[in-house]
Parts: C-alpha cells; sequence; structure tokens
C-alpha cells in the first residue's frame, strides 16, 4: 500500500500526523525518510497529538532519542543520523523501545535499513519548497483513507 499527501503548510502536515497516530495501535516502527528540513519533526509533532501525547515534541538530534508518555501508548522518537551500525543502534536501546505498548518514530531510517521490521512503515518526506511537502506513506493498509483529497 502506498499513499501520497501534498500539505502546504507546517499545519497541513501535523494534521496528516495527527490522523497517523490516531490509527497506531502500538507495537509499530515509523521509518522517516526525508533530507534536513523535510518536516520529520513536524509530523511527528501532528503523530504525538493523534496519540494524545500532546506538541510538545522536538528534535531528537542532540538527545537521540526523545521520550513522550502519558498516553493510551508511548512515543519514542529516534535520529539515527550518526547511528552507522547495529551495535550503536543496540547502544542506544532501539530495540529495548520496541513493543506493543509503544511506537517508534525513526529519522534517517536510511542508516538502519538492514535493522528495521519487516512491517515498518515508511514515511517519505519531500520538500518542494519553504512551505509545500510530498508525503509517502507506504506500508500499511490503514492510512490509505489520508490522502490529498483532505488537505491542500
Amino acid at each position: 500500500m502506498k499513499v501520497s499527501i501534498t500539505t502546504h503548510s507546517p499545519e497541513e502536515t501535523i494534521a496528516v500526523g495527527e490522523k497517523i497516530g490516531a490509527l497506531l495501535r502500538g507495537g509499530e516502527v515509523i521509518a522517516y525518510r526525508g533530507g534536513l528540513g523535510a518536516g520529520k519533526t513536524t509530523m511527528t509533532r501532528g503523530i504525538s497529538l493523534g496519540m494524545g501525547l500532546g506538541d510538545e515534541v522536538t528534535s531528537p538530534t542532540f538527545a537521540l532519542v526523545n521520550e513522550y508518555t502519558g498516553g493510551r501508548l508511548a512515543l519514542y522518537h529516534f535520529d539515527m543520523y550518526r547511528i552507522t551500525s547495529a551495535e550503536d543502534l543496540e547502544t542506544a536501546g532501539f530495540y529495548d523501545f520496541m513493543n506493543e505498548n509503544s511506537v517508534i518514530a525513526a529519522e534517517w531510517s536510511e542508516n538502519i535499513a538492514d535493522e528495521l521490521p519487516d512491517d515498518a512503515i515508511f514515511i517519505d518526506i519531500a520538500r518542494i519548497d519553504d512551505d509545500t511537502r510530498v508525503i509517502t506513506i507506504t506500508g500499511d493498509e490503514r492510512f490509505e483513507a489520508i490522502g490529498d483529497r483532505h488537505f491542500g
């Protein structure tokens, strides 16, 4: 399954994330792909809102992982930019966070492609201009109902 959505503002990107977050059941790994400034953290802010965790999401660049708890599920937001091996991933505690009561959102997932579960949900974000993003979700039929007819 693959669905593409075009958003024209950070608020619309957050709204897409909210719809995704509301559909999550736990145990999912969201694998982001997209360049610097694409909107991965903005999307995660929406996912957090959809999960009932609020919008106090910040980039995990300097922390490696930010934890958001207190809702029906926990959200663990990873930055994999500096992860270069399975050993690094293990040291970061990635596998310890993977369970049925949590969701992992991994930025720079390209760096851990070989370690992602087979059922990972891929979210590719392409920056078109300062406000416009093309978001492509691959991997789960739950997200088919989210589409351009809702945004932009």
